[in-house]
């Protein structure tokens, strides 16, 4: 720990170094170290500009021998992002082993930037409908899988039941064998077009008799794609849910390359008000993702390095990873009608050092 800390306070000091070369006045006070990066909290003199030291991110990363660093803004810090040179996963059920209790229909996300469980309840007024976001290699797929099976998890199939549309097959793999899952995983076009159809209708038929339970979550891998095979009937039922679907009890979870009005439609994306944005390749794909001018996201490392967006904010977040073996061990005790969580090691498998306050640098 004695070394971590010196080195942490070594890369302090270069930051401040390079400030007062380039005239800014500024110091380091204090930081966070979570799984996945280290985020250094930066004081600066009234009147110092935000541009001023965000201008300063190339020089900050060579001096710090990195590949970039995240320079933003968060009320009255600025803070400095450095991914950590070995990240270290963040496993679901272990994570999970963690939470005395969870609320209904409530998904885990992963860890967030002071390394706190992430907790997203879908049925909330500013959430709904959840938009994930990311190039191949971001994380995108694994995060939706994390996210479906610890909703499956802590609420049993009575409550909660899902509808998997994956044109590929592989993404939503095994989620399927969930007892929550309704026909395992619709994979043809125009298959899914007459399931989301169906969904519609019920819907109206909800909306008529004042019902919304069992929630009904629907995924959809590589939305993009399914938009543009499965054609308007798609489109129309998607559109339609997503405007109407919150108090029918139906909430959409898409996944997406590109959410560009041009690929999803305007009134699509108009609808997700959370986004989930990994990497993306650069600052006009992170504005679109996240509709934020200055995000970041094509700063991300990828691997299941996240931002949550909602109302305007963005949090950092490391996704937790279900693992094939994991997920099959978990759907095995779900049959059996025994609590998941216990196949988890106990908390202290998770290292505590990985989430260390540095209040004194």
């Amino acid at each position: 720990m004695n070394d971590r800390r010196a080195a942490l306070e070594f890369k302090a000091n270069q930051i401040e170094s390079v400030l007062a070369e380039h005239q800014v006045a500024g110091h380091v006070r204090g930081g966070i170290v979570t799984p996945r990066l280290i985020r250094f909290h930066l004081q600066v003199a009234p009147g110092v500009k935000v541009k001023k030291v965000s201008s300063l991110s190339e020089e900050i990363a060579l001096t710090l021998g990195v590949a970039h660093v995240r320079i933003y803004r968060q009320r009255e810090t600025i803070h400095i992002e450095i991914a950590r040179q070995r990240p270290e996963p963040v496993r679901l059920l272990p994570l999970l082993a963690r939470l005395a209790e969870v609320p209904p229909f409530t998904a885990l996300l992963g860890v967030d930037e002071a390394g706190a469980p992430l907790l997203l309840r879908l049925p909330a007024s500013d959430v709904v409908h959840v938009l994930i976001a990311g190039t191949t290699g971001s994380g995108k797929t694994a995060l939706a899988r994390t996210l479906l099976a610890s909703l499956a998890l802590f609420n049993p199939p009575e409550d909660l039941r899902m509808l998997l549309i994956d044109p590929k097959r592989r993404g939503f793999a095994g989620l399927d064998r969930l007892p929550h899952a309704l026909g395992g995983i619709v994979d043809d076009p125009a298959d899914a077009a007459r399931k989301l159809q169906e969904v519609v209708t019920l819907m109206e038929q909800r909306d008529r008799a004042g019902v919304s339970r069992p929630l009904l979550v629907i995924a959809v891998d590589e939305l993009a794609d399914l938009l543009q095979s499965g054609g308007k009937p798609a489109e129309t039922a998607l559109t339609r849910l997503a405007q109407r679907g919150r108090e029918a009890g139906i909430h959409l979870v898409s996944c997406t390359q590109k959410p560009t009005a041009g690929l999803i439609g305007s009134a699509m994306k108009a609808n997700y008000p959370v986004r989930l944005v990994g990497a993306v390749a650069g600052r006009d794909e992170a504005r679109y993702a996240t509709g934020l001018s200055d995000s970041g996201a094509e700063k991300l490392a990828g691997a299941g390095d996240f931002l949550l967006v909602i109302k305007g904010e963005a949090i950092r977040f490391q996704a937790a990873w279900l693992s094939a073996a994991d997920l099959q061990a978990s759907v095995e005790r779900l049959e059996l009608g025994q609590p998941v969580p216990a196949l988890a090691p106990p908390p202290s498998a998770i290292a505590a050092s990985d989430d260390v306050l540095l209040s004194a640098l």
